[in-house]
């Protein structure tokens, strides 16, 4: 394997388990399953969690004295039960066993884990497990083990033991405890021939039916299994073979997994069944798998060098592995921590805003389904708005299964313990983001058929909201939108005031009036016809586009000392002695937890979690940003910005992975120098668990796919504009040697190399038309089949 595609750890740690795991799974876009270890049950130790797409399911718990409904994804029956004995002995395990060496190796480019394990039992015996594991890029709903076992110094009888474990729960997080976590309920089991178990069962609230079927085989010594349905939660095969020192005996283990979800299947127990009768030898199937995944690495190419590019490769192969191909079949949305864990219940929050610019220029008809599922829960949007007396869409900041708001009411505080109020569902920001993915997902693919369709009916629906939550405020003459939160998150209300929410968040406001000028331009470029159908159907007056026109250009953004206020107010909060409280708590990056443990508020400081203020320059260029401000009527220019950056990276604890990223893309465009160390915490997010044990949870999606997206966009300045790419290369010494290839309206496989401080554009044969670049003040044609290398300035 080559090194730079494998990602490896050698030693068993037992308090490293759960970040091994998530850094392990495997997924393909349908179903993941954490790299556990095949003899492991669930415990503080190990978590051998699977997940499918959109399979959601809500339960109601008692929490602080209070009913409380949380839709959850559910955590499937185990498939991963593969694990051997000396008859009459004690089961071979991690847990069970003295692990005599470790050794586990995920190969990135072929898509498999490789694990070797020596054990010892306590009667003295020996042995070796050496598995590989694949859940199929191919079939989407395959997965295999491969199992050999050797013995060193006895010989006797061995037992091996594998199947599914339908007797799980979700209990991944432990601050989810006190909450109900029984999803599964109807649990049924069965055999097929001497070879094949099966399991089904059932959500016990969404009444999703899931069934797994599992064919087990021994290579070397065929052999009658016993199969074990005894008509409980689990269904296993028994099996006894001879063993002698130096033997390999070789299970191959192949899993079929059906939802009552899937299109165009009778029932998903016989189509599990039959997709498992169907299915080759293990072989076979890694031979279509990994073919599978270089394919998918041709359509993703992009290349760094160094150990920053080693952690990039991982980044983008969870990324694929959590929205693949196949996700463009499915009804899902982004979950926030990929497809490996229970953390934020599996919902879909604002971080499609940081993973469809990548998935927009490699695998636009995953960014296309991503933006459908908003599409199908506009109607949900829309009756959340109307619920609060406004017309339009108000999209949720935490989404599940059918488009209700599924933000918890209630938080805890493990620093305190005690439970608290959550008014994070006032991120009403959140449809801007729905906004601005539509926008540049039809730049980027020229898709115009979804613009003037679905992609118009939402933004306009998200515009109209915006418009009518803007009240005019004679007082400051500008429309004012209030009782928010921003992507701060920290500050959800004013100092012991009684209602929550703040006022005039500059990143809401900002963001709206942009929504606002799109929907404007839209709404006047749509053909008549179309036009007058949508405006109809959706009961927009025209006459309201004059009020967009007029909220668009008047809505109030704060400032204070020079530079723009993250809220109406937010100068006049105190400052926090950031140095004393670092002192006493180290790290401080939940510091919210750390005050309300003390019995203070963070909202009485100025301190905030994350980028707010500094996301504007995340979403848009320099001269974009600034003629957004300039509409409002409001000059920005560089000393006001920078400024401004400099006020909140002193004011910022980092509480979210999402916030080095931001900080790095901001600073590699305003003060390169001081860029390179919240980039580099941005890449080491999850692999060196920064956040103290959230990535064992699940991986930090929106910032994987944002390191991605930093080398793509942030670094080349690339930007679709419509009938060209624009491109503005600001490289770090640190990643001054990149090379990616994108897909643009058709053509597959356009350029990008930067190295010796040249950047190198090409297009291929397989285009048709040559490609236009605007690359600083001119304008670069590439035909088809030509390369064109540009000087960087500086």
């Amino acid at each position: 394997m080559e090194p730079e595609w494998t990602w490896r750890y050698a030693g068993y740690d037992p308090s490293r388990e759960r970040l091994r795991e998530v850094l392990c799974a495997l997924g393909n876009g349908y179903f993941a399953t954490r790299g556990a270890f095949a003899e492991a049950a669930a415990g503080p130790v190990h978590y051998p969690g699977t997940y499918a797409a959109g399979c959601y399911n809500r339960l109601t718990s008692e929490v602080a004295g209070r009913e409380v409904d949380n839709e959850d994804m559910v955590n499937l029956p185990n498939w991963l039960p593969l694990r051997v004995r000396a008859v009459g002995g004690p089961w071979f395990g991690p847990e069970t066993s003295t692990v005599l060496a470790h050794e586990q190796t995920l190969d990135m480019r072929r898509g498999v884990l490789h694990r070797r394990t020596r054990m010892r039992d306590r009667e003295g015996r020996e042995l070796t497990v050496e598995e590989t594991r694949l859940t199929h890029m191919g079939d989407a709903h395959l997965a295999a083990q491969r199992a050999r076992f050797t013995t060193h110094g006895w010989s006797g009888e061995l037992e091996i033991e594998a199947g599914i474990d339908g007797d799980v729960r979700n209990t991944g997080v432990e601050r989810y405890s006190d909450l109900a976590g029984a999803h599964l309920t109807d649990h049924r089991t069965g055999t097929t021939g001497t070879d094949t178990v099966w399991l089904t069962c059932r959500t016990s609230s969404s009444r999703i039916a899931v069934a797994m079927a599992a064919r087990v085989r021994v290579r070397e010594h065929p052999c009658e299994a016993t199969p074990l349905a005894p008509g409980g939660r689990a269904s296993f095969h028994r099996m006894t073979l001879p063993v002698v020192p130096g033997r390999v005996i070789t299970v191959e283990k192949v899993l079929a997994l059906h939802t009552s979800r899937d299109p165009a299947i009778g029932g998903p127990r016989q189509a599990a069944l039959d997709r498992v009768a169907r299915a080759p030898a293990f072989p076979a199937l890694l031979s279509a798998h990994t073919g599978a995944w270089d394919r998918l690495w041709k359509r993703t190419e992009i290349e760094v060098a160094g150990e920053a590019g080693h952690v990039l490769r991982l980044h983008l192969f969870h990324v694929l592995q959590t929205l693949s191909p196949h996700t463009a079949g499915l009804d899902v949305g982004t979950p926030a921590r990929g497809l490996y864990g229970e953390a934020y219940r599996g919902h879909v929050f604002w971080d499609e805003l940081f993973v469809l610019p990548f998935l927009d220029v490699h695998l636009p008809e995953v960014s296309r389904a991503l933006l459908m599922y908003r599409h199908r829960r506009l109607g949900a949007a829309c009756r959340a708005a109307d619920a609060i007396g406004r017309p339009g869409a108000m999209y949720p900041w935490q989404s599940g299964s059918d488009g209700r708001e599924e933000t918890q009411r209630l938080h805890l505080n493990p620093v305190s313990g005690r439970w608290l109020p959550d008014h994070t569902h006032l991120q009403h920001h959140v449809g801007s983001a729905v906004a601005y993915n539509i926008w540049h997902y039809c730049l980027a693919s020229g898709d115009t058929a979804f613009l003037h369709t679905e992609g118009a009916e939402m933004l306009l629906q998200i515009a109209r909201f915006w418009a009518h939550t803007a009240a005019w405020d004679p007082a400051y003459e500008r429309y004012r939108i209030r009782q928010v939160v921003g992507p701060d998150e920290y500050h959800d209300a004013y100092p012991d005031a009684e209602i929550p929410g703040i006022d005039d968040n500059a990143y809401t406001n900002v963001t709206a009036a942009w929504v606002l000028a799109r929907a404007l331009e839209l709404a006047r470029s749509l053909p008549a016809p179309r036009r007058d159908e949508l405006f109809e159907r959706i009961g927009l007056d025209p006459a309201e586009l004059s009020l967009w026109e007029d909220v668009s250009r008047r809505l109030r953004v704060p400032f204070h000392e020079g530079v723009i206020s993250q809220f109406d107010g937010y100068g006049d909060l105190a400052e926090l002695d950031w140095a004393d409280y670092r002192a006493r708590y180290g790290d401080i990056r939940r510091l919210d937890r750390v005050l309300e443990a003390e019995g203070d508020s963070v909202n009485r400081y100025q301190a905030s979690k994350q980028a707010d203020v500094l996301m504007l320059g995340y979403l848009f260029p320099p001269a974009e940003l600034a003629a957004v401000f300039e509409r409002l009527g409001e000059r920005l220019d560089d000393a006001t910005w920078s400024a401004t950056v400099d006020h909140y990276l002193a004011r910022t604890s980092h509480g979210s992975t999402l916030s080095g990223l931001v900080h790095g893309w901001v600073l590699a465009r305003s003060r390169r120098d001081d860029a390179w160390t919240y980039v580099h915490e941005a890449l080491v997010g999850d692999v060196a668990d920064v956040q103290g044990g959230t990535t064992g949870e699940g991986i930090h999606l929106g910032a994987m796919a944002g390191t991605l997206d930093l080398v793509q966009r942030g670094l080349t300045g690339l930007e679709p504009l419509g009938d060209a790419l624009r491109l503005d290369p600001v490289p770090l010494p640190q990643l001054s040697r990149f090379r990616l290839s994108l897909r643009y309206r058709g053509h597959w496989g356009v350029g990008l190399t930067l190295r010796s401080g040249r950047l190198h554009i090409s297009v291929p044969l397989s285009g048709q038309e040559p490609v236009r670049f605007v690359v600083g003040d001119r304008t670069v044609t590439v035909a088809p089949g030509e390369e064109v290398v540009t000087e960087l300035p500086g």
